[in-house]
């Protein structure tokens, strides 16, 4: 699979969400999208990224763009998630990691000489005809939410 580049048109994806919603990618278009993908709930960095994000809502609401975030966990998973944390983004459920594989985030880790397949942190700024306008990778999360809003600003 070619690794997506700035400019390519953004894999649609059609995926159960928190809420006992579905989250379609070309729903969304005429407007930006965040696509945030991240390993799992509830762990210390992820749930930190959400809470980022979240936190910033506000600002990105005004510029017309719908964040969502995409994870290997169940759409029930994501409720507690949401609940637990309150949560203000929209959360994905990608149980059998397609979306995550053809936007090339699952990957192999390795982690105490252990390797597993797993997503890697990267997020993907969708502009309003659908095309990918930015794209983050091995996502570092302190800052990121905010550098996500100031590329958003520059569309």
């Amino acid at each position: 699979m070619a690794e997506l580049a700035v400019g390519t048109e953004a894999p649609d994806f059609d995926l159960p969400g928190d809420g006992d919603t579905q989250i379609r990618l070309s729903a969304l278009r005429g407007n930006p999208v965040v696509v945030y993908f991240y390993p799992k709930d509830d762990t210390p960095g992820c749930t930190k990224e959400a809470i980022a994000f979240s936190g910033l809502k506000s600002e990105f609401d005004a510029l017309g763009t719908t964040i969502v975030g995409i994870s290997p966990d169940t759409a029930q998973k994501h409720d507690k998630f949401v609940t637990k944390h309150d949560l203000k983004v929209r959360l994905a459920a990608d149980t059998e990691t397609g979306t995550a594989q053809s936007y090339g985030v699952w990957v192999e880790k390795n982690m105490y000489g252990k390797k597993y397949m797993g997503v890697e942190r990267a997020t993907f700024l969708i502009d309003n005809n659908g095309k990918i306008a930015q794209i983050w990778r091995k996502v570092k999360v302190p800052g990121h939410a905010d550098a996500v809003l100031e590329a958003l600003k520059g569309l």
